[in-house]
């Protein structure tokens, strides 16, 4: 089975880009969002670690932001809980597809988290940052200061492109984006 990691910036289109090239794909950020709703043990974990800003369960975006806003150390703590059960439940999606050709590993930490194995292909979603920027701003819980806080603990952009196979140019059409796609996967079945 071959391992494909997307790389790139917060709103380069990465998870666009994984669900075009039709294999399965393990989405960090869907699991996160599960965990918030679904997982209770998490929950208690996560109201043990932030009284103050964790209430009720299915835990709400909004808490978990001003727990990173209000204190920089929250944020480690969140990651630390909240990153184990997203990599047992990667470990068990690549179990489950070991028999697949390729799978997708859409996990924005997946460099910063060493996440990567070293046979892993690396891609690198390349956007324009005024187009990121303008994408960012249109979803409806986009947070200015926890933009800053996350894009923080990630590696230089240059350092993931430099580690990655192919760089895809995402300019915001499925056109140039799946044109790309068709090029690595050639490469791939060779």
């Amino acid at each position: 089975m071959i391992r494909i990691g997307i790389l790139g910036d917060i709103g380069s289109g990465k998870s666009y880009v994984a669900k075009n090239f039709g294999y399965p794909v393990f989405n960090a950020d869907y699991e996160v969002s599960k965990i918030y709703k679904k997982d209770k043990k998490i929950f208690y974990k996560l109201k043990k670690a932030l009284p103050n800003y964790i209430f009720s369960f299915p835990i709400k975006k909004k808490e978990i932001s001003n727990a990173i806003i209000s204190n920089k150390f929250n944020l480690q703590k969140i990651i630390k809980i909240v990153h184990l059960e997203v990599r047992k439940r990667m470990n068990i999606f690549l179990k489950n597809n070991n028999h697949k050709r390729a799978v997708i590993l859409d996990i924005p930490l997946l460099l910063e988290n060493r996440i990567n194995n070293k046979k892993d292909i690396l891609i690198f979603v390349q956007s324009n940052k005024s187009d990121i920027i303008k994408r960012l701003k249109k979803r409806p819980n986009f947070n200015q200061k926890l933009f800053t806080k996350f894009k923080k603990i990630q590696l230089s952009l240059d350092y993931k492109k430099k580690k990655s196979k192919f760089i895809i140019k995402n300019n915001f059409t499925s056109k140039s984006v799946k044109r790309e796609i068709k090029r690595i996967k050639k490469y791939l079945n060779e």
